[in-house]
Order: C-alpha cells, then sequence, then structure tokens
C-alpha cells in the first residue's frame, strides 16, 4: 500500500518530518511510519527505543501539540508509528503553516494562509465590522431591490420585509453591535469600492485576442446582481431567431440561467480582498466566467462537479442572495448550471482552478449563432430606434422620459415613441404604477 491522504512512509527518521506532523494537524490526521519503505514494507529502525523518547518531545516542543508515537514489531524489526490527531487551531511549525492534500504537504501562504486562519478560527472575511459607513449610507435602490426580490421569491413574508432598514438589517445578522459587517456594506452600500477597491464586474468582447469592447458594472452587490445578466443579454450576445407557426423564437447561444447563477456565484464567492474584479469574457464560441476565490481545503474542480455541501467564501453574502431568491442554499448552484446547459442542448460547463482563481468556461449552442443578415432584419429597428434607451433602463431602471431624454438630448415625444417601441417588442416591461414603479428589460428584440 503506496502513501495516502493520511498515510506516510519513511524510511528513517529526520526532524524536518516535523512539518509533515504540522500539516496532518492542521488537515484530518493522519499517520507516519518511520522505518519502512515508500510502498509500506517493514525495513526497521536501530534506535526505536531512543525515538519513542525523542519524537513526542520534538512534537510538543516544537508544535504545541501532542502525537501518540507507537513502538511496533514485524518480523523481528521493529518500527515506529506516529499518530497524529486533526487539531481545532492552527498548528505552525516555526511561523510556518503546513497542510496535507492529498499525498503531499503544502505550506500555506497569501489568501491560502489567510482562508486556512480564518476557517479554524471560525472567522470569515465579509463578517468583519466597517467603521467608516452606517446604515443611514445605504442605497435605497439597493435595499428596495433586496426587499422586491425577497417578497416575490417567498423567501420572506411581507411583514418581515416592510420594517425599518436597521431591522432588517438585524434580520439577515448584517449588523454587530448596531455597526455594519462587510457584507451589509458590499450588498447595500452604492460605492463599495470604498471598501475595497476591486468590488465591480467587468464584461469585454473578444474577438481571439482582440478587445472590440468592455463595459464596467458598478454599484452595491445587489445592483450588480440586478443588471449584469440583463447587459450581457442585451448588447453582448445574439439571437437566432426561429419560428413556430406564428411565434417567434429566439435562442441564445449561452443558457441564460446557467450564465446567470454562474454570476451570482461568482459575486458571493469572490474573494473581495485581492481587489480584482469578477472578470466575463465573451467570443463567439466560449464564454468565461472568473473570480478570485479559493475552494475548501481538500476539494478540486471535480468536488464541484459532484454532489457536495454548501461551503459559501463569504457566508454573510451568500445569506443575502439566498434570501432575495438569487440562489439555493444546498450546494445545487452547479448542478442547477449543468441542467440548464443540458436544456439548452450545449455541451456542460468546464471548471478550471488556478490556483487562487475560479473560471468557468461555458461553451456556445452551435446552432445558435446568427448570421448577420438574420441578425440584420431582427434588430435593425431597435438599433437605429432604441438601443440608447435600452441601455440607460439598464444603469437607471427608474429613469423618467425627461431624465432619457435629458441623456439623449432629443424631446420627450421622441423618448415616448422609443419606450412605446420596446414595449410593443417586448424587449421592456413596467413594474409597479408609472409613478413609482420602474422598467425591467426583458430581452432584446
Amino acid at each position: 500500500m503506496g502513501e495516502s491522504q493520511n498515510i506516510e512512509w519513511k524510511e528513517s527518521w529526520r526532524d524536518e518530518y516535523l512539518r509533515w506532523i504540522c500539516g496532518f494537524a492542521n488537515a484530518q490526521g493522519g499517520k507516519i511510519y518511520i522505518g519502512t519503505k515508500d510502498d509500506g514494507t517493514v525495513i526497521g529502525v536501530k534506535n526505536s527505543k531512543k525515538l519513542l523518547e525523542d519524537i513526542p518531545n520534538k512534537v510538543q516542543n516544537k508544535l504545541g501539540i501532542v502525537a501518540d508515537v507507537n513502538l511496533l514489531n514485524k518480523n523481528g524489526l521493529d518500527y515506529i508509528e506516529i499518530v497524529v490527531n486533526p487539531w481545532m487551531f492552527p498548528v505552525n511549525y516555526d511561523g510556518e503553516y503546513h497542510y496535507r492534500s492529498g499525498s503531499t504537504k503544502q505550506q500555506l501562504r497569501g489568501n491560502a494562509l489567510t482562508n486556512f486562519l480564518m476557517v479554524k478560527t471560525g472567522t470569515k472575511w465579509d463578517a468583519a465590522v466597517v467603521s467608516n459607513i452606517s446604515v443611514a449610507d445605504l442605497d435605497r435602490e439597493s435595499l428596495d431591490i433586496f426587499r422586491r426580490e425577497a417578497f416575490r421569491s417567498g423567501r420572506m413574508a411581507k411583514e418581515d420585509l416592510n420594517i425599518p432598514d436597521e431591522e432588517l438589517l438585524e434580520k439577515l445578522d448584517l449588523l454587530v453591535d448596531g455597526k455594519l459587517k462587510r457584507a451589509g456594506a458590499l450588498c447595500f452600500y452604492r460605492n463599495p469600492e470604498k471598501i475595497i477597491g476591486g468590488c465591480y464586474v467587468k464584461i469585454g468582447k473578444f474577438e481571439g485576442s482582440e478587445l472590440l469592447y468592455q463595459d464596467e458594472i458598478h454599484g452595491s452587490l445587489l445592483i450588480m446582481a440586478d443588471r449584469v445578466i440583463e447587459l450581457i443579454y442585451l448588447k453582448y450576445l445574439k439571437a437566432a431567431v426561429s419560428y413556430y407557426k406564428e411565434t417567434r423564437v429566439e435562442t441564445y447561444p449561452f443558457a441564460r440561467d446557467a450564465i446567470r447563477e454562474a454570476v451570482y456565484n461568482a459575486l458571493i464567492h469572490c474573494n473581495w480582498a485581492d481587489n480584482v474584479p469578477v472578470q466575463i469574457r465573451i467570443e463567439d464560441e466560449v464564454m468565461y466566467v472568473s473570480n478570485c476565490s479559493m475552494l475548501p481545503f481538500g476539494w478540486t474542480a471535480e468536488t464541484l462537479l459532484s454532489a457536495h455541501t454548501s461551503k459559501p467564501y463569504n457566508p454573510d453574502i451568500a445569506r443575502v442572495f439566498y434570501r432575495a431568491g438569487y440562489i439555493e442554499s444546498w450546494g445545487r448552484g452547479i448542478q442547477k448550471i449543468c441542467d440548464a446547459c443540458k436544456k439548452l442542448g450545449a455541451e456542460e460547463p468546464e471548471y478550471i482552478v488556478h490556483g487562487e482563481d475560479i473560471m468557468v468556461k461555458f461553451k456556445a449552442l452551435k446552432s445558435a449563432k446568427v448570421t448577420e443578415k438574420v441578425t440584420e432584419k431582427v434588430t435593425e429597428k431597435v438599433t437605429e430606434n432604441s438601443r440608447e434607451v435600452l441601455e440607460i433602463l439598464m444603469e437607471n431602471p427608474y429613469a423618467t422620459y425627461e431624465e432619457i431624454a435629458g441623456r439623449l438630448n432629443v424631446s420627450r415625444k421622441t423618448i415616448s415613441q422609443k419606450i412605446k417601441l420596446l414595449k410593443e417588442s417586448g424587449s421592456i416591461i413596467r413594474v409597479g404604477s408609472a409613478k413609482k414603479g420602474y422598467w425591467k428589460v426583458e430581452q432584446r428584440p
């Protein structure tokens, strides 16, 4: 039997193996056998009695923990078994933190070390308190979006939402002694980049290595979640158009539900402390959604694609998104992504993990490829008359006719005509009253 996650074979004792004991203690525990070959064959040790005294003392003095050290015998040969239990607190060797992953020992550094220490101490980055932003500073639109979506999803009752903002944040466990957690500020503050510089979403359209155009979506996490998907499907993707009898059918190259779930996952699990935005790269044949993050210890890309428990990198942010109905809470997000791709007829996505970066690669549905001739016929009217209005409504769903007219330097009557065209084509709908409602961008006509 060879070395594994929990077993290490060594021919003789060296003090550097204290690092291996440290790695086992910080992971799931394990055993080290001294006096064996790599395949487990016992070759024995000559100084077994002395090792029985020295190893426990060195483990305690260097690591501050206790390990069971046992003398074993096989075929007349003595060998040593060191049994290391997992420890609840972080164990270090001369200031170094080691971790057993698979059959290897890794020294933890940078974000990996930060994440490890937070897990061991029960602290999460998004649970820290911010001192320069109060409940009164939070964005009204972001709070309205949450109340609207939480009620619509049925995750919160109307009476639990029609309460003062501070009480609502208390219900969401986003306050500590009246002060906002980072999660509360990122979800509901209009300018989260004041807290962490890279907190936004970057979208780019590429042809090979050439960047054709790009957008940045700024605002609270809820504003980003509310607008990113609409912008992708409005501006960056073209639908193939077909007809079933008199009904027009649009087929996009990427499953909307899958992309939405991937973007929400990126917003929730992003390690925003890296100051790197969520990045979405769109090409004709593929789309990449990537964010800085660390998988839970011991997880791989294969773990993500199999049944697994829910372990959000930012639990408090995840709770807000769950209450808003944006995500599930049982680790089913990736399965939902795969199911949505299958339903469309596209390939399942590929998860690519590069150290502190997680990327989801989607392949386009080939039958949804749009010819330029078809695209002209379908979008000509909107391109000429309404594209700019759609982009404004994407930025601000509450924009009035006067505000849009002012932005485009045209008359209110012109805007009224454009809005009418967009409504008739099904591109936008009015939610709520004419005075207090807002525009929801449904799809590109």
